[in-house]
């Protein structure tokens, strides 16, 4: 990835082709996880999931909004290993309300329309996830990572490459 764009433009495309992630949350130092649909902002600074109210994951978040949420292309087969691109995003989730609420469920809506009962259930939470940072691994090494501060700053890319083939191309 030569620039931050480039690397934007990846992580678009395999954001818009998947429907679900790996919710990654924690209770008592307990870690879990489960499956969620997604959608994200345009900016990318936002991933939006909704979730019933009455659910582990919710109770995690409002004890500690602290998250990843894993998101693949994978399909389970050999050609993963040199094909498939999975990125990591770390940031914190609270539930939204009010004009945000409504922003966040037009996005989520139009990826996932077979959800729009569901997500517009009084007895769900819509999350909007702060994003601090996407972790982008293809080649089944190469780790490319993009740090956000939620700020409309420019983003400067580093070859932070190590010596083992592998390497962190920070963005």
């Amino acid at each position: 990835m030569e620039s931050d764009a480039g690397f934007r433009q990846v992580l678009r495309e395999l954001l818009t082709g998947q429907t679900l992630a790996v919710l990654s949350t924690h209770c008592d130092g307990q870690p879990y996880a489960n499956l969620v649909a997604f959608a994200f902002s345009d900016d990318l600074r936002s991933l939006y999931f909704v979730t019933p109210r009455a659910t582990r994951k919710h109770g995690n978040l409002q004890r500690d909004g602290r998250m990843a949420l894993l998101i693949t292309n994978g399909t389970n087969k050999e050609t993963d290993f040199h094909a498939a691109m999975a990125v990591t995003v770390i940031g914190s989730a609270g539930e939204i309300h009010g004009a945000d609420r409504e922003s966040a469920l037009g996005h989520y809506v139009a990826k996932h329309p077979y959800l729009d009962d569901f997500a517009r259930s009084p007895t769900c939470a819509c999350m909007r996830v702060c994003v601090h940072t996407y972790i982008l691994v293809n080649n089944f090494q190469h780790v490319m990572e993009l740090h956000l501060d939620n700020e409309p700053v420019p983003i400067k890319l580093m070859d932070l490459s190590d010596s083992r083939g592998g390497g962190v191309d920070r963005i």
